[in-house]
């Protein structure tokens, strides 16, 4: 996806423009509002891991393992470290998912597709196994944790949701605009280029296995960094969140926005959580049958996702000649640009 007018500089100033005004809305909004949307945008992190690893030639049913270490880090670290900080504790669930998924890439990489989804898939449940039995990771109950401090600060009482959630906005755009940088980046078009022919990039003298061995890093460190920023929301963690269930929900919303756009992933993961919260609601036992229509629909009728709504809009903009000298009308363009 090497657009012709992409500017890291210019990505950055968009990415700040939207953390900037989600942070003003923010003021704004209802305590329950907050929350929804700290839920979704910590998701939509854990779900643009897929999209990445997924625009990088791999599929992975898996994603819930990294999104589960990088929650139980936030909460054990206060009790093996003393460390309360929330952006360390952060730091430090990424990295650990990211520490993680580096020792088993290299295994990883030598499978594609199916296989490759499978086996991420079994090491999630075996996680799962091992964090159910673990009673010194709370068993089947999980851990409670308190959100601490921020930078050395206290946060004041009743400003906890608002500042986390500014805390997740301000991360959520730092994360989308590097995943953005990324793709532009020679290494990203490679990745790119093994999802669409691995054997040819080998010929032209590149590894298609370090290639997905980094998208997969890169994958489990966007799921770990989703991990700490729910367990910090919800205040507690669980085994399920290494269940194929909440790996389940994470492909859901990758396939729902596709994986040509970093913003629909969040709007998808902000659709989720919306969809859930009302028709849990309202209707508890058919919201399923709904959310799974809908799905449906977009596989049909959008099967790039709900971030080609836009892109293709913008594509067909870029590709519309200028009117001809004398009012004549243009020919017109074959096929859009990009």
């Amino acid at each position: 996806m090497a657009g012709g007018g992409f500017t890291a500089g210019r990505a950055l100033a968009a990415a700040a423009g939207l953390a900037l005004a989600l942070s003003l809305a923010g003021l704004a909004a209802p305590q329950w509002l907050l929350f929804l949307l700290t839920m979704a945008f910590s998701h939509g992190l854990a779900v643009l891991g897929v999209v990445l690893l997924t625009r990088g030639g791999g599929a992975t049913f898996g994603q819930g393992m990294f999104f589960a270490i990088g929650a139980y880090a936030a909460a054990l670290l206060p009790q093996a470290a003393g460390i309360q900080d929330m952006a360390l504790r952060i730091v430090a669930g990424t990295l650990a998912a990211g520490l993680v998924a580096a020792v088993f890439a290299p295994l990883l990489a030598r499978y594609r597709g199916i296989f490759f989804a499978m086996l991420t898939l079994a090491l999630s449940m075996v996680l799962f196994g091992l964090i159910s039995k673990s009673n010194a990771l709370g068993g089947s109950d999980g851990i409670s944790l308190a959100r601490g401090t921020l930078a050395g600060f206290a946060i004041p009482a009743g400003r906890s949701e608002y500042m986390l959630f500014l805390l997740t906005v301000v991360t959520s755009a730092a994360a989308g605009w590097a995943v953005v940088v990324y793709w532009h980046s020679a290494a990203g078009l490679v990745a790119q280029a093994v999802r669409a022919n691995a054997l040819r990039v080998e010929y032209l003298g590149a590894s298609a296995r370090a290639s997905l061995g980094i998208s997969f890093v890169l994958s489990a460190l966007l799921g770990g960094l989703g991990g700490t920023l729910t367990a910090l929301a919800l205040g507690h963690v669980e085994p399920n969140m290494t269940n194929w269930t909440t790996s389940g929900e994470f492909v859901f919303v990758a396939v729902l926005a596709g994986y040509r756009s970093v913003v629909a992933v969040f709007v998808a993961s902000v659709l989720l959580e919306v969809v859930r919260s009302f028709s849990n609601l309202y209707f508890p036992n058919t919201w399923q049958l709904a959310l799974g229509a809908f799905l449906l629909l977009v596989i049909l009728f959008r099967p790039d996702g709900l971030g080609s709504l836009w892109l293709a809009r913008g594509r067909g903009a870029a590709a519309a000649p200028a009117p001809a000298a004398g009012g004549a009308a243009p020919a017109k363009p074959t096929e859009a640009a990009g």
